[in-house]
């Protein structure tokens, strides 16, 4: 009995992932809630503040779902200070709002490149596919993009300014996903969209293609609040197949087996170039990193840009394999 318990709770994450997934496709919106949409229609709110609203509806669901599982199942139990909370939710909305507004652009003249530049052949071969190979494939390309960017924001100076900020938090929590700085966030989103946008797998110019990539964003944006998440569920040979806590948790260590586990999904990807760490039982024993960072929100946004010019004083993660 207690195991059927502990299986169906291991299965809430997903579910709740799939009801946000629903929030997002559009299917459930906060327009659709009685009355909300007159609301918004006659506030005639522009696209950012509905962008917003969104957001905000989808945070329940996922606070109604990783919050009870965190409470009673935690890998390290720990309450998080109104402060750090305050933050989280401050990086929740800018990362939900400003990656799209500053990519939506550029990625446009990526496609509209790639559609210029790829043989017609291609395009046909990719329009006969269906749209969950186009998903699937879509998928693969995105996370070997994702591992690469990922792997240069540790090993290149730099851009680990920027990183490091999402690494700094020393304790893991389901929003820890998105407590990352909005540079950083839109760094990694072009290193994993902007193949899958060359190869024209995904593309904002069609209907397929348009929800091809909106389906790689959402499941890939909900999936990171999952492996984030404080939860001391392992999963068995699954964990070999998607990442989970116990994969993800590692590339957050501060000690003892630093810079693996880059992949955001698919695990299968650094294990084919070399920096996967997945022991059966094991957690890291501390999360964080060694540089301190200013406490507040302003302070670790504009702490990347301090000292621009001094290179050789950039924090570093020196043991990149």
């Amino acid at each position: 009995m207690k195991a059927d318990l502990i299986m169906k709770c291991k299965l809430l994450p997903v579910s709740g992932i799939a009801l946000v997934a629903l929030l997002s496709s559009g299917t459930v919106l906060a327009e659709d809630v009685p009355g909300f949409q007159g609301v918004l229609g006659h506030m005639r709110l522009p696209q950012f503040l509905h962008d917003a609203l969104r957001l905000a509806a989808w945070l329940l669901p996922l606070a109604l779902v990783f919050m009870p599982l965190e409470h009673f199942f935690a890998r390290r139990p720990s309450r998080l200070r109104d402060n750090a909370i305050l933050q989280n939710l401050s990086f929740y909305f800018i990362n939900g709002l400003v990656p799209g507004l500053v990519l939506a652009v550029p990625l446009s003249l990526v496609a509209y490149g790639a559609s210029l530049a790829l043989p017609e052949q291609v395009h046909i071969s990719v329009a006969s596919w269906t749209l969950w190979t186009r998903v699937a494939i879509g998928l693969v390309v995105n996370e070997v993009g994702t591992y690469w960017g990922h792997r240069m924001t540790h090993a290149v100076p730099f851009l680990w300014r920027f990183h490091s900020i999402h690494h700094s938090p020393e304790r893991m929590y389901f929003l820890t996903s998105t407590f990352a700085h909005p540079i950083d966030k839109i760094v990694l989103r072009v290193c994993g969209l902007a193949p899958v946008y060359l190869l024209g797998i995904a593309s904002p110019f069609t209907p397929d293609g348009r929800a091809v990539s909106a389906m790689l964003l959402l499941v890939l944006y909900l999936w990171g609040f999952f492996i984030h998440s404080n939860l001391k569920w392992r999963f068995g040979s699954l964990e070999w197949i998607f990442a989970t806590p116990g994969f993800h948790h590692w590339h957050h260590t501060r000690t003892d087996h630093r810079d693996r586990n880059f992949s955001p999904m698919l695990p299968a990807v650094d294990w084919l170039f070399g920096t996967l760490y997945l022991p059966d039982k094991r957690w890291p024993t501390e999360y964080g990193i060694e540089v301190a960072m200013p406490n507040t929100l302003g302070g670790r946004l504009l702490h990347p840009f301090r000292g621009l010019a001094l290179l050789n004083s950039l924090p570093r993660r020196p043991n990149i394999g």
